[in-house]
Order: structure tokens, then C-alpha cells, then sequence
């Protein structure tokens, strides 16, 4: 190939390059942005008492963001676990939220809803990382699988689980510690 003929090429991918950088860019989620979702979950705060712990950033200049959890720390503060509605538009992520005197009715329940949380997770059967036994049942087949539970579920739950090698996933119900069932 002569070196005038490999410009061109060049280009085209310095091109292709630029337009995916272009396609990944995010949008920075902002503190006020994150404020008023928690504000919107039923906890008063403004942007100056989050504290983001990483750059976050959403596809969307405004995605619709959910509070996943809330979880008192010591010292008048928060851990919130936030997502996007739309899990494409963003990763979950955590921020530190500060309380302030008119926040500490609000600290208080939510160590109560901690507390609440804790014993729910006491009758999870399955945790997860845990092995079991998938039963996939169909018309005329049953088998067995040796499974990885993704999720930690209670007896009648659905949750996520994978072949020990990761490679295939299957929505499966609780039946017992160590039994999920689903159908073909």
C-alpha cells in the first residue's frame, strides 16, 4: 500500500473514532439533580448536603432517577443508592447526604426503615453468590442445573441466576435454600 493511499484510511478511522467518542459521552448528573429525587422520595434537602463519591454521569441531559436505598452512617449522614428509571441511561451509583438539625426526624426513620429492611432480609432463604440447584421443567423435559444465585431472593421470589460458568442467565423461583425452579 503506498503512503498516499493510507491517508484516506487514516482519516475515515480518526472519523469513526471521534463519532464514537461522540456516541459515549455523558452528561454530568448534578448534585441538584440528585437532591431533587431524594427530595422527591420524601426527604427534605437541598444540593449542598449531597456529596457525590464519583463522577456520574447519564445518556440523557435529564434521566428520571430513582432512590434505590438510604442507609444511615454515622455522624448525621446518609448513604443513598440512586439509579436511573431507564437502567440505559445510567449506572447505579452512591451519595453521602448530610443531615442538619430540620433533618433529624427524617435520620431517625430512616434507621427505623434500616432496622425494617434488616429483618425483611432475615427471611431471604437464598443469598446471593450462594449455590443451588435450577429445576427448568417443560412439557416433556426436566433438567438440572448447577446455579450461582445473582440476587438474594425470600421462598416464592424470582430472582437472577447463572450457570456456575457465567455464561448463561435464567429468572428462577425460590423454592429453598438450595432449590430455584423455572419452566422452559
Amino acid at each position: 500500500m503506498t503512503r498516499n493511499a493510507s491517508i484516506p484510511i487514516l482519516t475515515l478511522l480518526a472519523a469513526l473514532a471521534a463519532a464514537g467518542a461522540q456516541a459515549q459521552s455523558r452528561i454530568p448528573i448534578t448534585a441538584a439533580h440528585i437532591a431533587s429525587a431524594i427530595n422527591g422520595a420524601g426527604m427534605q434537602i437541598t444540593a449542598e448536603q449531597v456529596t457525590l463519591l464519583a463522577d456520574v454521569g447519564a445518556t440523557e441531559p435529564s434521566p428520571v432517577l430513582v432512590v434505590e436505598q438510604m442507609q444511615p452512617l454515622s455522624g448525621q449522614r446518609l448513604k443513598v443508592r440512586l439509579s436511573c428509571a431507564e437502567t440505559a441511561e445510567c449506572l447505579p451509583f452512591f451519595v453521602l447526604v448530610r443531615l442538619g438539625q430540620q433533618n433529624g426526624a427524617a435520620s431517625a426513620a430512616v434507621t427505623t426503615a434500616a432496622m425494617r429492611a434488616d429483618a425483611d432480609a432475615k427471611s431471604v432463604v437464598v443469598r446471593a453468590g450462594a449455590r443451588a440447584t435450577l429445576l427448568l421443567d417443560g412439557a416433556h423435559i426436566h433438567i438440572r442445573i448447577a446455579v450461582v444465585c445473582l440476587e438474594s431472593g425470600a421462598a416464592g421470589q424470582t430472582i437472577r441466576v447463572a450457570s456456575t460458568d457465567h455464561r448463561q442467565t435464567y429468572m428462577a423461583r425460590v423454592v429453598d435454600q438450595a432449590v430455584l425452579r423455572a419452566s422452559l
